[in-house]
């Protein structure tokens, strides 16, 4: 039996992601697609936003996939290929992962190449990661996360393009070439792609994706600016995940205002 091609869709926080898969599992090209959706925060919310929710969808919160849940991810994708062999959930032809805005590929590669009932079932068929034109500059110099998912990708999808200049994009992209000079750079306008771009982006084997995401993973960790690491997370402790409850409904025209 031929394994499944599993796409891994990553980029920074805001970036597009889920606005991009929501699309991508619009296009008939995509197939039968299973997704995994991970969300940092306490309460769930991306997966609401696709164009399709059934069996097939999982979430994984509370928890990045690349640190605290690494294990829940191995575990849900050999859960998900029991239940289809068991007739539980309908068919799928491949398995579509989109991270938090604050993952490191490079643990999460390790765990889909080094398990070895995951790898035995599937395969990396691409890394897809989406940048931000208005942002995706800064980013790339303050966030260490933001430059170790653009370095291990594929296709570098540069999103929200009608927001810049030519002469901020046209930095951007070099910005980029310099980190990952291998991966193709694509325009993207609201989510639009057509699925064969993200499609066998991969033009190498496992071995070689898991060893070059562990090197650049290293080489910018080297070059990171100090920030430092808090416990059971491997992520800035600038960065923080939290929410707000409320005993009474809010008055959203005000928290519009507000915000």
């Amino acid at each position: 039996m031929s394994k499944v091609p599993i796409t891994l869709i990553t980029g920074f926080l805001g970036s597009g992601k889920t606005t991009l898969l929501r699309e991508l599992l619009a296009d008939p090209e995509l197939g039968e697609t299973a997704v995994l959706v991970n969300e940092l925060g306490e309460i769930a919310l991306d997966h609401h936003l696709l164009s399709r929710i059934d069996e097939r969808t999982v979430v994984l919160a509370s928890g990045c996939v690349c640190c605290t849940i690494r294990a829940d991810l191995a575990d849900e994708l050999r859960d998900l290929e029991a239940r289809r062999s068991r007739g539980e959930i309908p068919g799928y032809e491949r398995v579509a992962i989109e991270t938090t805005g604050l993952a490191d590929p490079a643990p999460i590669l390790s765990t889909l190449l080094t398990d070895p009932m995951v790898e035995a079932q599937y395969r990396i068929d691409g890394i897809v990661t989406t940048v931000d034109a208005v942002n995706g500059s800064a980013q790339l110099r303050a966030q260490p996360e933001a430059a170790k998912q653009a370095a291990v990708a594929d296709r570098l999808l540069i999103t929200k393009t009608d927001l810049v200049e030519p002469a901020e994009l046209a930095e951007l992209t070099r910005r980029l070439a310099r980190v990952n000079p291998a991966a193709r750079q694509i325009e993207v306008r609201h989510g639009r792609l057509a699925a064969r771009e993200v499609i066998g982006a991969a033009a190498r084997d496992d071995a070689e994706i898991l060893r070059d995401a562990l090197a650049f993973g290293a080489a910018v960790a080297s070059h990171d600016d100090g920030a430092h690491v808090h416990e059971g997370s491997a992520h800035d402790h600038r960065i923080r995940a939290f929410a707000l409850r409320f005993e009474r409904p809010l008055d959203w025209t005000m928290f519009g205002i507000w915000l």
